[in-house]
């Protein structure tokens, strides 16, 4: 698919670009209405491709929690692996999408691989994430973003709850889950391992307070993300933090994403999601 027309969807998805004059740009870049819409078919997500671990069995459990905030109760997809045990907790971090059926499959892949795995829902306080995706992607713009950010540090105050917790944390999130993911990584001492996918880039001021072991995945084609690259690795270099930095040649932004079409890399996604797991693996047993 055209580069431009891959960059415009990312500055729908990620700006302030109403629907209407979207539609209205690709069609002058596809050359019709008709083959914008059919475009634009390709692009969005399709969650029916969403569930790669089924709900039950492969060795899981999983269920629906909510734990406290202080000013909101959070919502949350929990799984974990159903043999008794202690595990380390990882905490999964959606897109601007929400809490969708991917990133649940995500959260169960998490489990399979033998650890605890959270996804809170960034729009508990709204009722949670809804179906359609522009209207979860508006409510997430208009976040409190202090607050947001406490409401998923309060994350790991629940694991903590947990009988079968062994103690040790991890996070890992993805674009807007990939910023929030750098932001643990600040905010979190307690934390050891921190996996951000194409997500922003944190202050470099803020760098030498990260504590723990740092893995970054970006994609080639993803210029936005990718301009903050630079000043985040000196700042890393700078404070002596442990990191891993991967750029993954020719894949787009989202190209984890099984759901999100031309975007999806199968084989960069591949290779990210088991240097994720070699990463956890690493730091948290």
């Amino acid at each position: 698919m055209d580069q431009k027309i891959i960059n415009l969807f990312d500055e729908y998805t990620h700006k302030p670009l109403k629907r209407d004059d979207f539609i209205k740009r690709l069609a002058l870049l596809t050359g019709s209405m008709t083959a914008a819409l059919s475009t634009l078919a390709q692009l969005e997500v399709k969650y029916d491709a969403a569930t790669t671990v089924p709900e039950s069995g492969n060795g899981i459990i999983t269920e629906r929690i909510t734990y406290p905030t202080g000013d909101i109760t959070m919502k949350g997809y929990l799984a974990k692996p159903s043999k008794p045990g202690k595990y380390a907790a990882v905490v999964v971090i959606h897109e601007n999408r929400g809490l969708n059926p991917h990133i649940e499959d995500v959260t169960r892949r998490v489990a399979n691989a033998g650890f605890i795995a959270l996804a809170p829902d960034a729009l508990s306080e709204s009722g949670g994430t809804p179906a359609d995706a522009d209207q979860a992607r508006d409510l997430i713009g208009k976040l409190d973003m202090a607050k947001n950010l406490q409401h998923f540090i309060k994350a790991f105050d629940y694991l903590k709850t947990l009988k079968d917790c062994n103690g040790h944390f991890g996070c890992v999130g993805f674009c807007w889950g990939g910023a929030m993911s750098n932001q643990l990584a600040v905010h979190v001492p307690a934390l050891k391992a921190a996996v951000a996918f194409y997500g922003r880039q944190p202050d470099a001021a803020d760098v030498p307070k990260i504590k723990a072991a740092v893995q970054l995945h970006y994609a080639q084609m993803d210029e936005r993300v990718n301009a903050g690259i630079a000043t985040y690795e000196e700042a890393l270099k700078k404070a002596g933090t442990s990191y891993e930095l991967y750029m993954y040649e020719g894949a787009q932004h989202a190209f984890h994403n099984d759901t999100a079409g031309p975007r999806y890399n199968e084989a960069a996604a591949k290779l990210a999601w088991e240097r994720t797991i070699r990463f956890f693996t690493d730091k948290l047993k």
